[in-house]
C-alpha cells in the first residue's frame, strides 16, 4: 500500500462524501459533489491508481461503488422532486393557442402544371396522363420519325429493349387519343419524359412536358398561334414577348417553334438564353396527314395542330429560375420561396 493511500481515513472520507451527496439540493450541487469525490482528480481516484495490493484495491473499489450508488439514488430523488413540483405548481392554460406547425406546399413544377391545366381547361381541352414506358411504335413509328432520325439512337433515348423505351415526349398520347375516339378532339397530355441530355442550366435527363392536339374541321395555323398566344399570356402575363419561328418536326407540316423573351436579361442576351434574348419553349405545327392515315381518318375532312412545351422551361420563366437544376435538387431553401 502506498503512503498516499495509507494517509487517508477512508471511513471518514466516505462519511463526508455521503453527507455531501445527501445534502445536494439541486442537480448542479450533486454534480459538484460527484466531481469532488469521484472525479478523475479526486482523492479516491488517485488512490486507486496508486494501489499495489489486492485487499486495498477491493476496499477502495467497494467504496467507489457505494458512492456511485449514492449519487444515482440522489439524482433520482431530485428528478422525482422536480416532477412533483411541476405537477403541483405549474398550470397549463388549455385555452392558449397551440404552436403553429410548418406546412408543406406544392413544388414549383406542380404549381406550373396546374396553371397550364387551368389555361387549357378554360379552352375546353381534355387533360390526359398517359404511360411513361412506351413502345417504339407509338414513340417513333406512328409519329412519322424516319428510320435514321437521331432520337432513335441509344445515345439519345433510354431503351429497355428494341421495342420498349422511356418516352422521349408526350406526343404518343396524340396517337392514343386518335385511336380511342372520333374527332373532334381537343386534348393535352402532361407528364414526365426522358432523354439522354447533358445536364446544364436549361436541360435535364428527366423533364415534364405538356403536349396538345386539336383535330376538327377547318382548323388552320392561325388557330394554333392563337391558342399558344393565349396560353403563354395566361402563364407569363402580357409583358412577355412571344415569337414564332419556322422549324422541322417529323409529325407536323408546316412546323413552328414558339419562343418567349428571356426573363433574366429582358432580351439583351445572357448565358441562360445563350445570348439570343429568347428561350425556346418547344415545338408545334399542323398535324402531318400521314398521322391521320395511321388511324384511318379522312385527311380531306379533318385537320388539326399539335404542340409540345417543357414545363421546367415554363417554371424557369414564370418563377425567374436561372438554373433548371435547382428544381431537381430538393433544396428547401430554394423551393420554399415559391
Amino acid at each position: 500500500m502506498s503512503d498516499t493511500v495509507a494517509a487517508v481515513d477512508w471511513e471518514e472520507h466516505e462519511d463526508e462524501a455521503q453527507s455531501a451527496i445527501a445534502g445536494a439540493a439541486t442537480p448542479a450541487e450533486l454534480e459538484e459533489a460527484r466531481v469532488r469525490y469521484l472525479g478523475r482528480k479526486s482523492e479516491l481516484a488517485q488512490a486507486l491508481r496508486a494501489v499495489r495490493d489486492r485487499e486495498t484495491g477491493m476496499t477502495l473499489n467497494s467504496l467507489r461503488d457505494r458512492l456511485e450508488t449514492a449519487v444515482e439514488t440522489r439524482r433520482n430523488e431530485l428528478e422525482r422532486a422536480e416532477l412533483d413540483r411541476a405537477l403541483t405548481q405549474e398550470v397549463v392554460d388549455v385555452t392558449l393557442p397551440g404552436d403553429e406547425l410548418p406546412l408543406g406546399h406544392l413544388h414549383p413544377i406542380t404549381q406550373t402544371r396546374r396553371q397550364i391545366e387551368d389555361a387549357f381547361l378554360g379552352l375546353g381541352y381534355e387533360i390526359r396522363d398517359d404511360r411513361e414506358v412506351e413502345t417504339a411504335e407509338y414513340n417513333f413509328d406512328k409519329l412519322a420519325f424516319d428510320p435514321w432520325h437521331p432520337a432513335r439512337s441509344h445515345r439519345a433515348t433510354f431503351f429497355f429493349d428494341e421495342g420498349r423505351l422511356l418516352r422521349t415526349e408526350t406526343s404518343p398520347s396524340q396517337i392514343h387519343a386518335l385511336e380511342e375516339g372520333e374527332p373532334p378532339i381537343y386534348m393535352v397530355s402532361i407528364g414526365r419524359c426522358y432523354r439522354r441530355d447533358a445536364i446544364d442550366a436549361t436541360h435535364y435527363p428527366i423533364f415534364h412536358q405538356f403536349e396538345g392536339l386539336a383535330v376538327d374541321r377547318r382548323i388552320t395555323l392561325a388557330d394554333l398561334k392563337g391558342t399558344l398566344l393565349h396560353v403563354m399570356r395566361a402563364i407569363f402575363g402580357p409583358e412577355r414577348r412571344v415569337r414564332f419561328r419556322t422549324h422541322y418536326f417529323p409529325f407536323t407540316e408546316p412546323s413552328i417553334e414558339p419562343d418567349v423573351s428571356c426573363f433574366l436579361c429582358e432580351g439583351r442576351g445572357c448565358p441562360v438564353c445563350k445570348h439570343s434574348g429568347w428561350l425556346e419553349m418547344g415545338g408545334s405545327g399542323m398535324v402531318d396527314p400521314t398521322l391521320y392515315e395511321f388511324v384511318g381518318l379522312d385527311t380531306e375532312e379533318w385537320s388539326g395542330f399539335a404542340f409540345g412545351c417543357g414545363i421546367e422551361r415554363v417554371a424557369q420563366l414564370h418563377y425567374d429560375f436561372p438554373d433548371i437544376r435547382a428544381l431537381w435538387e430538393g433544396d428547401l431553401r430554394v423551393l420554399t420561396q415559391f
